[in-house]
């Protein structure tokens, strides 16, 4: 498309006498045709294909295929999307940077200026992923939590502070502020984006990608984004479009209201439940229906944040008044709520009553029906109503057959009750085991509840489910009830204004006296940031392989995340969380037995101390604008310790050798101004074979690191002591570290390993036993190339690039897979691995393969987007050939992999060579 087409849609808005240049869709709609039932999603991709119409990456046909879309509800048409900008959190954040601050050595190595590396959109990093719960239960745990955050992480620390001096738009949120997500819903994200060019004001919608997969929480404010890998981000602040295909999208019609004692997290389980069921994946969700006048956006945002739960790439709401409330509440100033009043309204934006898109297919709730749920016990979609607790953990611990697990799995979910999919046998019945700790003497028994915590943006961002917890706490405390000595307790708000307006509420000392003081502003449990448990429970925990659980009200409970021995991890809202702390163990039914005995020798129970919904909202009522204002007046400042880091004013990053946080990586080394030629695969050996719904949890863990796993005897070989391992992911800067850890999760199972469980595999030549990594390490030195071998939904989770960094530096060329989850399958590509997807009908178990195998691949040199590749497998018992389909969807997709990478050919283009 010309210039001069391109300004056919241009338009100017009038907003309170100030002038806006927008790209019409009103306009667009003239020259392609009607748009008034697209979707709101897609309405907003359409503006993004005008905006960018100008650049050959964007044709008239691709405007015109978003227009169509409405035919058929899906499209195979492939575009290139430009978000308005990017979020990091540290963990991904950290790793990003680095690999910016390489890509600059490697400009200034191939005799270019370093500074033509340099972010050309907007980029937030809020460090919110390094505190850990070392500290709980009294009122210095955040300020001894922050202390040694600050110790453990300096390095990391100086170097985001080098990067925020050494590159154009690039803003850091100092550690103890919040995290990310809440931080954009609160303070980051606009719903309308503007900017100064060409001597206008342009306004166009607040659209962005971010290193975390739940940047969708920010669709809950009408703004579009999703999670990516950190280096599609990178890509992306850097320029270049993301390659996508136009998606389907799934609406999604709520109506009616949540009944008495129903928590926006219950809804949120119910939703994640029902689109899981659906099958999401790599779609958009578009939720729509007059059910949306009366649901506050703090619940939109609990439903959009765990996206990612049920597959989608995003779960979106559109802008209305309830949006524009909620701006007034967190601060935004009038002038920019006009705007996206104005904006939305002008463009078909605004929800408007009773409309109804065309979508690609429907889900209906009313959400009167919604009953109180958990979701557990490794899974976030396997929702278990809370009457089915009881009966759900005993069926669990009696499990030990993966045919008996079918059978009890068929009769819980016909009764509406959970789908524990691929039960480990390591839930069983053990003996309670005798414990003294801190006075008091008692039986640890299986299902003890030792973690309770209050923690993860998907909640904590939620008012009413927060003063839920503090009055449910105030009640128990009436009652005379107390938390079990074994629990241990947290509260990690995901933003400060939490704290104040639980202190308005007079809700905190409460909670205090029930053990949730403030540990943090951070994610916490939730991403395995638990910290310790106390000494005497671990031991018994260990001497009596209990099956035990953590509550927690996070959005993320997969195996060996949250504490290595944890086996049972449940998604509940905040006054669950509290609740289960009082009764101490998931083997009760609590909306039958009591939590407790109350100071008058009577049962309490759960309804006894239950919240009224006017109670709630009397108390959400304290929350006002003067504490956002307060909180995010200079929320880019940090405190005197954040302060007093200095760093060099320099270009390049002058890399420390014997740093332990940040290495200078080796995906550049050696690159030239041309990529090499692609090569097939031959005669590759299995470096592990896995089951279904593998995580990026488990392929690159983000928890503690063991003291005999390989990236703890290289921390030990350094000098670092085991008390100051911190975790795999605060080291995510260091490679030598992280590749160390690829695959190295304590639950993974390996079945070329009978009922081996961590990251072990075997050395086929050798027939040897041995840690992933070292093994690796031996094929590369015997130049064996190497193949992993999965079912389906391999890399399900977080938006983890390192889990492609690994799996590249662990020498793997190739994953051969039933299926993957979106994020993974594009950061595997933008790593240079190619994603296999088995023929249908064919999986590890129908070619009875047994991991000796050797895989050889050919074609690699003549892809084309969606195409397939040959396979053979031989082994001593014969050959055995396929077609497989190479999951590289796109044109682009390919592009990178020909390049060795997305960075790789970033770097080229922007320097010339590509």
């Amino acid at each position: 498309m010309s210039t001069d087409q391109q300004h056919d849609f241009l338009q100017t808005l009038d907003v309170a006498g100030r002038q806006y240049a927008i790209y019409s869709l009103s306009r667009a709609a003239e020259i392609l045709g009607d748009i008034k039932r697209l979707p709101m999603t897609l309405k907003v991709l359409l503006e993004n294909q005008l905006r960018f119409a100008g650049d050959p990456s964007v044709s008239q046909d691709d405007l015109q295929a978003l227009v169509d879309w409405q035919q058929q509800g899906r499209s195979s048409r492939e575009i290139g999307y430009r978000p308005a900008r990017v979020l990091m959190q540290d963990f991904t954040g950290v790793p990003g940077v680095v690999d910016l601050a390489s890509m600059r050595a490697a400009v200034e190595a191939l005799g270019e200026a370093p500074s033509r590396i340099n972010p050309l959109s907007p980029v937030d990093l809020v460090i919110d992923h390094s505190v850990m719960v070392d500290h709980f239960g009294d009122p210095s745990a955040f300020k001894d939590n922050v202390t040694l955050e600050m110790t453990r992480n300096r390095e990391r620390y100086e170097f985001l502070r080098w990067g925020q001096r050494a590159f154009d738009n690039f803003r850091v949120v100092p550690p103890g502020t919040g995290i990310c997500h809440q931080v954009n819903l609160e303070y980051l994200g606009k719903a309308v984006w503007t900017k100064q060019e060409e001597g206008k004001t342009w306004a166009y919608p607040d659209t962005l990608v971010g290193t975390d997969s739940h940047t969708t929480m920010i669709n809950g404010l009408g703004v579009l984004g999703w999670g990516v890998g950190g280096i599609e981000a990178e890509a992306a602040m850097l320029g270049q479009p993301v390659s996508m295909l136009i998606p389907e999208v799934i609406g999604f019609k709520l109506s009616g209201k949540l009944r008495e004692g129903i928590t926006a997290t219950d809804l949120v389980l119910t939703v994640t439940e029902m689109l899981r069921k659906k099958g999401v994946v790599g779609k958009f969700v578009e939720f729509y229906g007059d059910g949306l006048k009366d649901l506050p956006l703090a619940d939109r945002a609990t439903i959009a944040n765990m996206a990612p739960e049920y597959g989608a790439t995003c779960g979106f709401f559109p802008v209305d008044d309830e949006t524009l409330t909620y701006m007034r509440l967190s601060g935004r100033d009038e002038e920019q709520i006009s705007l996206v009043e104005a904006y939305c309204k002008e463009q078909g934006l605004w929800r408007e009553p009773g409309h109804e898109p065309i979508f690609t297919d429907v889900l209906k709730l009313d959400m009167g029906d919604v009953e109180a749920s958990l979701a557990g016990p490794k899974r976030p979609q396997d929702r278990v109503a809370l009457k089915n607790i009881r009966t759900t953990f005993e069926e669990l611990m009696e499990s030990d057959d993966s045919s008996e697990d079918n059978e009890r799995r068929a009769n819980l979910e016909a009764e509406g009750g959970q789908t524990a999919v691929g039960v480990a046998r390591s839930y069983r019945h053990s003996d309670s085991q005798d414990v003294s700790h801190n006075g008091s003497n008692f039986s640890l028994d299986p299902g003890a509840v030792v973690i309770a915590a209050i923690t993860s943006c998907t909640n904590t961002s939620n008012p009413s489910v927060m003063m839920a917890a503090g009055l449910l706490a105030r009640n128990a405390l009436q009652k005379g009830l107390k938390t079990k000595p074994w629990v241990k307790t947290s509260l990690a708000p995901g933003s400060k204004v939490v704290t104040d307006y639980l202190a308005a509420a007079e809700l905190q000392d409460d909670l205090d006296a029930l053990g949730f003081n403030l540990v943090g502003y951070g994610c916490t449990t939730c991403i395995g940031n638990s910290g310790p448990l106390p000494t005497p429970i671990e031991e018994a925990v260990k001497k009596g392989d209990l099956t035990v659980a953590s509550v927690l009200s996070g959005n993320r409970n997969f195996e060996g995340r949250v504490h290595p021995l944890v086996k049972t991890n449940w998604l509940a809202s905040p006054p669950l969380v509290v609740a289960f702390a009082l009764a101490g163990n998931m083997r009760c039914d609590l909306t039958k037995e009591p939590l407790g005995e109350g100071s008058d020798g009577n049962p309490v129970y759960l309804k006894d101390i239950w919240p009224s919904q006017k109670d709630i909202a009397e108390a959400v009522e304290k929350v006002n604008t003067a504490m956002f204002h307060k909180e995010y007046a200079e929320v880019f400042d940090g405190d005197e310790v954040w302060q007093s880091i200095e760093v060099p004013d320099s270009e390049v990053y002058t890399w420390t050798p014997d740093s332990t946080y940040i290495q200078h990586p080796p995906f550049f080394d050696g690159m030239g101004r041309e990529p090499a030629p692609i090569m097939d695969i031959a005669d590759a050996h299995i470096l592990a074979m896995l089951g279904d719904s593998v995580t990026t949890d488990h392929i690159s863990p983000a928890g503690s690191i063991k003291p005999d796993s390989p990236a703890g005897r290289y921390l030990q070989e350094h000098g670092v002591e085991v008390v100051d391992f911190n975790s795999y992911g605060s080291r995510r800067g260091n490679h030598e570290v992280m590749m160390r850890g690829t695959f190295a999760n304590v639950r993974i199972q390996n079945e070329m390993l009978d009922g081996v469980v961590g990251g072990e595999t075997r050395h086929v030549p050798s027939g040897e036993q041995m840690a992933i990594y070292d093994a690796a390490m031996r094929y590369q030195e015997e130049g064996t190339p190497l193949v992993v071998v999965a079912g389906k939904e391999y890399g399900t989770g977080s938006s983890r690039d390192w889990a492609a960094k690994g799996t590249l530096l662990l020498g793997v060329r190739a994953v051969l897979a039933e299926s993957y989850e979106r994020i993974h399958r594009s950061n595997l590509i933008g790593m240079g691995v190619v994603p296999l997807q088995f023929p249908e009908g064919e999986t590890r178990q129908t070619l009875g393969l047994s991991g000796d195998e050797t895989i050889s691949v050919s074609g690699l040199a003549d892809l084309t987007p969606g195409g397939e590749v040959a396979v053979t497998i031989k082994s001593d018992k014969g050959e055995k050939s396929f077609k497989a389909l190479c999951r590289i969807d796109t044109a682009n997709e390919l592009e990178y992999y020909r390049h060795g990478g997305i960075l790789h050919y970033v770097l080229r283009k922007m320097i010339g060579a590509a």
